[in-house]
């Protein structure tokens, strides 16, 4: 007996190389408590013209030397809300070097309530193509606790606002804010998946110095999640959002200078990433291998999957032993599926 299955992660367009451009508060009405944008992105906030000017020259200089094509992604504020006509003179620059092949994509960030339909349908005919709205959750008491300044309602309009105009859309998630929980983040992934945006970040809340949070840990009125409970959780998230279409592009931080020792307290292992995605497809292999019944079980399994299926530092390993799978059973090859099989149980000797 055996089953053939595939992963559920949606097909996507492979390797997306992304220069990111990064204005740390740029636009922003104020600091949630927890963010720490000038440590997130390695960059100090810098004057809007300056910036400009510094991504008109890269781009000229890039384009010389024949590198990319790459997408190119506003990150770090609230870029639908710079100042005067910033956003549009960013986003010609972009879209100039998009038409001569360099970008082949461009991309921002932006809070819910800053997505101005008529604004978002202006960028887009200067070259946008995608906005990832900043989510972090559908919970009104905890967007207020964050200090988000802004309601549930604002999320769907901001949503829908992006789509009318054309766009893609993207959206963040950040579990473990002040007064979430895994529950609550379960509801906010199935209301994420409803949106069917294309893609989604999942950013797990981490301490880091210099912020409200931080206060609010050092006075005990704040616990951020561990690290085992945030992989259990986002890694229960995946399958809801890959079952609706959306890739999952992104889980945890990714690691700039200055930000690992900036942090106070959280789930900010480096292969969180790994371990969520690890769990969520040994969660997938299980109900394949519960399905062939108890016994010893053999697996041809994608090459790509190789790197994740044991988990972290084999941490998984005992979890598939108890399916019957083991490292001598499991084999990875160039497949696109896998394939499950029960071994056949030793004949019962006769008196």
């Amino acid at each position: 007996m055996r089953v053939i299955f595939r992963h559920p992660e949606p097909a996507g367009p492979g390797k997306v190389r992304i220069r990111p451009v990064f204005l740390p508060f740029a636009g922003c009405p104020g600091r949630c408590v927890y963010c720490a944008q000038h440590l997130q992105t390695g960059q100090s906030p810098q004057r809007l013209d300056e910036a400009l000017t510094g991504l008109r020259e890269s781009l000229a200089r890039d384009m010389a030397a024949g590198r990319g094509p790459y997408e190119i992604g506003f990150y770090g504020g609230t870029f639908t809300a710079l100042p005067g006509d910033f956003a549009e003179r960013f986003t010609a620059v972009a879209g100039e070097y998009r038409r001569r092949g360099l970008v082949t994509r461009v991309r921002c960030s932006t809070r819910p309530d800053a997505a101005d339909p008529r604004r978002l349908s202006a960028l887009r005919g200067l070259g946008l193509d995608m906005v990832e709205i900043g989510v972090q959750t559908f919970e009104a008491g905890v967007l207020a606790a964050s200090g988000r300044g802004h309601g549930p309602a604002e999320i769907f309009s901001a949503c829908r606002a992006v789509r009318e105009s054309g766009l893609s859309l993207g959206v963040q998630l950040l579990p473990g804010l002040p007064g979430h929980t895994p529950e609550m983040f379960a509801r906010d992934v199935e209301l994420a998946a409803s949106l069917v945006p294309e893609t989604a970040r999942i950013y797990p809340c981490l301490v880091a110095a210099g912020t409200r949070l931080a206060a609010m840990f050092a006075a005990g009125e704040y616990a951020p999640w561990d690290e085992d409970t945030a992989v259990a959780a986002v890694a229960g998230g995946l399958p809801v959002l890959w079952r609706a279409g959306v890739r999952v592009i992104r889980i945890g931080l990714a690691p700039q200078d200055g930000l690992s020792s900036a942090i106070l307290a959280g789930p900010a292992h480096p292969a969180l990433g790994n371990r969520v995605r690890a769990r969520a497809l040994h969660a997938v292999v299980r109900d394949k291998a519960l399905g062939l019944g108890p016994g010893p079980k053999r697996l041809l399994a994608p090459s790509r999957y190789a790197g994740e299926f044991w988990g972290h530092g084999r941490e998984l390993a005992a979890d598939y032993a108890g399916l019957g799978l083991t490292r001598e059973s499991v084999r990875f090859a160039g497949v696109a599926a896998f394939e499950m099989s029960a071994e056949a149980a030793p004949p019962v000797a006769q008196a």
